[in-house]
């Protein structure tokens, strides 16, 4: 009974990430077209619970926070339960294409940079330890799987 409340607890930890293409070849134009496409994409997943473009929260001399975003830059919350739905979505979606960004659970963030589908499987792995460990849960084991026994 213990067990399950605690999982419960560690399934509404909500997770931010934000990311973005980091391909020097990628033009602009594209990297924001590119982000347009899968910012709808995301908003329509169920497992997302919010998505939008990410602000700068630095602008430059005579610019106000929070009124830029940065180009081609997405920032989406998603809950502890739904964080591989969401990696796997987005492994999906930017094959082979420099992915970099950070993950941020309540005020500890951690950066990642991930190129395939075996680096992010990697990242998921280590993510979820970092998860755990950020959130003060300890039901995470090295392979990655949640502790369920």
């Amino acid at each position: 009974m213990v067990e399950s409340m605690v999982e419960t607890t560690q399934d509404n930890i909500m997770i931010e990430f934000t990311f973005g293409l980091d391909e020097p070849e990628v033009e602009d134009s594209e990297r924001l077209k590119f982000a347009r496409k899968l910012l709808q994409e995301l908003r329509q997943l169920d497992e997302v619970e919010r998505v939008d473009r990410a602000e700068n929260l630095n602008p430059e001399a005579g610019g106000k926070p929070g009124f830029e975003t940065l180009l081609g830059i997405l920032t989406a919350e998603v809950s502890f339960k739904n964080f591989k739905i969401f990696l796997e979505f987005l492994g999906d979606r930017l094959q082979d294409k420099l992915i970099k960004g950070k993950i941020k659970v309540g005020d500890n963030e951690v950066e990642f940079e991930v190129k395939s589908h075996q680096e992010l499987a990697e990242f998921e792995k280590t993510a979820l330890n970092l998860i755990t460990a950020m959130s003060g849960e300890s039901h995470v084991k090295e392979s990655g799987t949640t502790d369920r026994g």
